[in-house]
């Protein structure tokens, strides 16, 4: 069976972003599966983000907050930021050729790929994740560089075909050749595969990291029926809105509760505590001005601590 069969009777054709492949439709799409899975990516924000923003002009028509508000409990935030400032750069047209793609804020060479070869059906191959798997097995590749990746990968393209190869090596290395498990009686590829034998040497595995644990203060600062927020400015949540952290527990602080939360390279324990201390928040809002706002997911957790003892301990 060929790779192209092996899709046409198992890929996952109905993907919203395979059977409308516009190509700004194909750029959210492949901005938000950066980093998240394709459940949570359709399930929760694929559809509602499009809602809100028709199109690559609706965005840049739109205030930086908005856009942050419609990706937020996405996460990896710089994403929303750099889909905002590369609509303004192309004036919401999206651009056709690699050079301009890649000219733009938060398009790396696989982006632009996608774009080209999803959105115009031009002869690009890409390279994410799954695809550099399926690369390092075919051709039993320990440690294979980027360059090597990206040169195996233009030797394998479907030139003619390059709509279907991509998606197609996509599927194949979400539901047969994966990471810990792969199926390799059920590759297409299973005859000419140099790794098949011992697939999971392919590439080397990483050694991961183990990842530390950041324990902070939150600070729920509250005046009269309002609660005093930060506009967020570390690279991480830049631009979201949030309760005050510090590293110290102020004095006559008392104690809420506690939240946590685990990002990419560390784990944060907040203790939740309410302050007499009014300074050094940058606006004041109510529970209901609070969800107007964009939120980073631990915030959100915060003010759920707070809905549940129904603001009385504050």
């Amino acid at each position: 069976m060929s790779l192209l069969d092996w899709y046409h009777s198992h890929g996952r054709k109905n993907l919203p972003w395979r059977q409308d492949a516009s190509p700004y439709h194909i750029y959210i799409s492949e901005i938000m599966l950066q980093q998240t899975q394709v459940k949570t990516v359709l399930d929760r924000y694929y559809f509602p983000f499009l809602e809100t923003f028709p199109t690559l002009q609706d965005i840049a028509n739109a205030p930086i907050e908005k856009v942050l508000k419609a990706w937020e409990g996405l996460g990896y935030y710089t994403r929303a930021r750099n889909l905002h400032k590369a609509a303004l750069t192309c004036s919401g047209k999206l651009p056709s050729t690699p050079e301009e793609l890649l000219a733009l804020s938060g398009i790396g060479q696989n982006t632009a790929h996608a774009i080209l070869a999803f959105g115009h059906h031009q002869p690009y191959p890409l390279l994410e994740a799954n695809i550099k798997r399926i690369i390092a097995r075919l051709y039993a590749l320990e440690n294979p560089s980027e360059k090597e990746l990206w040169q195996r990968a233009w030797d394998l393209l479907d030139t003619q075909y390059s709509f279907d190869y991509n998606q197609a090596m996509m599927d194949l290395g979400a539901l047969v050749c994966t990471p810990k498990i792969p199926d390799c009686s059920h590759c297409p590829y299973t005859l000419t595969c140099r790794g098949k034998e011992n697939p999971l040497l392919y590439p080397t595995p990483k050694i991961k990291k183990k990842v530390p644990t950041k324990k902070l203060y939150a600070l729920v600062l509250k005046q009269e029926e309002k609660f005093g927020l930060i506009v967020r400015k570390e690279k991480l949540l830049g631009g979201l809105w949030g309760f005050t952290q510090r590293l110290e527990k102020p004095k006559d602080a008392q104690e809420v509760g506690r939240v946590t939360h685990t990002y990419s390279h560390f784990k944060l324990e907040l203790t939740v505590l309410t302050c007499k201390d009014k300074t050094g928040t940058d606006g004041w809002f109510s529970p209901e001005e609070i969800k107007s706002l964009a939120l980073s997911r631990v915030d959100l957790k915060i003010l759920q601590l707070l809905e549940k003892d129904n603001y009385e301990n504050i």
